[in-house]
Formats: structure tokens, sequence, C-alpha cells
């Protein structure tokens, strides 16, 4: 009878939608396109420590219930799987506002999709962080004010908006939530904030990125209701 051989870990394959998408931290052997049903992005979270304030509250992603999320999956190795999830553990649930969850990922490979199992982090709705439902209009007056101890909450929008656009992905509550802010920086730009960013935000006043080219007259009746729709509770 042959020994009986210790099982080898599989590898581990982690699903990014926000910051794990421009900034993982951990090292990975591949990332790909991939798709979770069962949740979608959204800005529910208040922050209060990275991107914000007691004082002044900013806004930082989360996956929520429902519908479905285009982002990235990590590939892990398995002889760093076990450091790779205390690291992520250690960055993602200081606070418990996320949860750890099994999930079920459609993942990009060359023409064909593959299902695998990964892990992601969803929001926990019984957290006094959640915010629920709110509207675009005050996530952009919470983002535009916000400022924590890793910078701008706009800082977060952009680079979060500039991530998805580089890889392709059309979020329209993004796009929203990025030209009312664009909106609110008519008064003035935001301090601290890159310059570039400064210019980007700002140009979405005129050129909101899901804006089709269009006539003047007609551009007037878009923007004023988009301008309605950002109003409704």
């Amino acid at each position: 009878m042959a020994d009986d051989q210790p099982q080898m870990p599989a590898d581990l394959w982690v699903f990014g939608y926000g910051s794990l998408m421009w900034n993982p931290g951990f090292a990975h052997t591949e990332r790909r396109a991939a798709h979770l049903v069962g949740h979608h992005r959204a800005f529910c979270i208040y922050s209060t420590h990275h991107r914000g304030s007691h004082e002044k509250p900013g806004l930082v992603l989360g996956l929520d219930r429902g519908g479905t999320c285009h982002g990235a999956a990590f590939r892990v190795a398995p002889e760093l799987r076990r450091d790779v999830l205390f690291y992520l553990r250690q960055r993602e649930q200081v606070s418990g506002v996320y949860r750890e969850a099994r999930v079920r990922l459609e993942i990009d490979c060359d023409s064909q999709t593959e299902e695998v199992d990964g892990i992601a982090f969803v929001v926990e709705p019984k957290h006094p962080s959640y915010t629920g439902a709110m509207s675009v209009a005050k996530q952009a007056r919470l983002i535009r004010a916000a400022r924590g101890q890793s910078g701008p909450n706009v800082e977060y929008l952009v680079n979060t908006w500039r991530q998805l656009c580089s890889a392709g992905i059309r979020d329209r509550t993004i796009d929203r939530v990025i030209c009312s802010v664009g909106g609110l920086f008519a008064s003035r730009p935001v301090e601290h904030v890159k310059a570039a960013s400064n210019v980007l935000i700002s140009a979405t006043r005129h050129n909101p990125p899901y804006a089709p080219l269009m006539r003047r007259n007609a551009r007037r009746r878009f923007m004023h209701r988009l301008k309605l729709d950002a109003l409704k509770p």
C-alpha cells in the first residue's frame, strides 16, 4: 500500500473590485478579468480613518448584495496562501465592516470563461459603517469634502475610476458619481488633490465620461436630466 501523501493546498483566487484592483499589496502569479454574480460594487461604507474623519466621513467601496460586479481575480500560489490571507484579513477586517466570503468567480481565460472558487470581502450590512442605499448627489457631497490619513476621498474615487477604465470596465454608477463630484468642483478645486485628478474631475463638468456626442441644445437637456436624477432620493 502506498503511503498517504498530504494534500497540497490549491491556488487561491482573490477578487478585487476597488482598491485591490489598483493596489493589491500581495504577491500573485497572474491577474485575470473576473465576473461575480450576486453582489455589486457600491460606495456603501463610511470611512472615518483612511478616506475621511469623524467630522467629515468619506465613502469607500464595498460589495453589496444583489446584481453583478466586474473586477479582477488575482491568483496566489499555494505556498503563499497563508501569508496572503493573513495580509488581507489584517487589511480588510480591522473594523469588521467587511466579511470574508467564499464565492464562485467567472474568469477570462483567453477566449473562454472558466469558473473558479475564490474569496471576496463583502460588506456586513449590520455594521454601523454600512450606509445602505444613498443617492448619487449625497455620495458626491461626502466624497468631495472628505480627507483621511490615506489622502483625499476624491483620489480614491479617481484611482478606482481610472483602473476600471483601463480594464475596460464600465460602471455607470461610478461614472455618475465622478460627474457629480465634477459639478461640485465648479466652486473651487479640492485642496491637496493631485493636479491630474483636479483636471480630470473638473473636465467631467463639461464632458461626462458616458455622455454621447450631441448637439448643444440636446446636450443641455441631457445635462439637465442628469441633475434631476442626482436630486432624486
